[in-house]
């Protein structure tokens, strides 16, 4: 089985999703909602997590949390875990609860926070399981409309500034705020056939990717390719190296090896894991054997071509700085 993409540092924020398998009730009734709120809290109390907003669903759970200790992951085994046990024991039942590993997404602070608290308290309206927010009861938006003090563990404060820093004027413009509906690009996001690994500005995704992206490619990470180039990015950054033009790169003649464009189709599948048929495709080639050629070609060349390797490296360090670059 795959793994998830994992990104973390002080101080990240995620937006935290999991489903319960083959589309069973997660929470069944009032116990079963209470349980796992009482489990949020011990969660942040334990492990210094911020929880600024959580919607329990039927079937599903979201919650937006600040990871100061960067140790989402441990925080997650810990929810997961012990609710599964509790529910098992309640319910009189075993075995798996969830579909599988939580799914994250790495949120900028800035630019989604209070976006994303927004489209997590209006969930039940969205789904047609509540009229009004007040009327559902297993959110964290009743905590953003109350002053008292059981709510005091939710992360709220920092959130309601982004609106006004008047603190006697915070709960009228949060009302005022989740009463719209959220951006057609917000539910985009959450709503379409792959939830991105990362949601933030142009910058911040670019930061991510220049920090991250050598220690997390891996295989067995599908997501880890979110964090590498585009194909675009690298033809053009080994158009540079080697001061040809696109025409040049993609010439293709019978008997003459090309060493710009097969190396171009080896940092793309190296770098993204793209398919051999879509690499073919690019290079205006028919057959994806001859992409498997010429990338097994470079491959064997590196380990007895050091120029190659060296040449190969500088283009890669390229592309690292550049994702930096505004």
């Amino acid at each position: 089985m795959s793994r998830p993409l994992r990104i973390g540092y002080p101080n990240a924020w995620y937006h935290v999703m999991n489903r319960a398998r083959r589309g069973q009730t997660l929470f069944r009734d009032k116990t079963d909602c209470i349980d796992f709120q009482d489990l949020l809290r011990e969660t942040a109390d334990m492990f210094g997590i911020r929880i600024a907003a959580f919607c329990l669903m039927p079937t599903h759970y979201h919650i937006l949390v600040k990871t100061p200790e960067m140790n989402l992951s441990r925080c997650m085994r810990h929810i997961n875990g012990v609710y599964t046990q509790r529910y098992n024991i309640r319910h009189k039942c075993d075995g798996t609860l969830f579909r599988g590993r939580y799914k994250s997404i790495l949120v900028e602070a800035d630019s989604y926070l209070l976006e994303l608290v927004r489209y997590i308290h209006r969930n039940p309206m969205r789904a047609g399981i509540a009229e009004k927010l007040e009327g559902y009861r297993w959110s964290s938006h009743h905590g953003y409309i109350s002053r008292s003090k059981k709510w005091d563990w939710i992360y709220k404060g920092s959130i309601l500034a982004m609106l006004t820093p008047e603190k006697d004027q915070q709960i009228k413009q949060y009302k005022r705020f989740v009463s719209n509906e959220e951006p057609e690009e917000v539910r985009q996001v959450f709503e379409g056939k792959k939830i991105p690994s990362m949601i933030g500005s142009e910058t911040f995704i670019k930061w991510v990717k220049k920090t991250f992206f050598s220690g997390k490619r891996d295989k067995e990470i599908p997501e880890s390719r979110d964090l590498a180039p585009d194909t675009e990015s690298i033809i053009q950054a080994v158009c540079r190296f080697y001061a040809i033009d696109a025409a040049g790169l993609l010439a293709s003649k019978r008997g003459t090896e090309n060493e710009p464009r097969n190396v171009a189709m080896y940092l793309i599948r190296k770098l993204r894991g793209e398919p051999l048929i879509k690499i073919g495709a690019d290079f205006n080639l028919g057959k994806h054997s001859s992409v498997n050629s010429a990338i097994a070609c470079i491959r064997k060349r590196i380990h007895s071509n050091g120029k190659l390797r060296k040449r190969i490296e500088k283009i890669i360090d390229s592309l690292t700085k550049s994702q930096t670059e505004i």
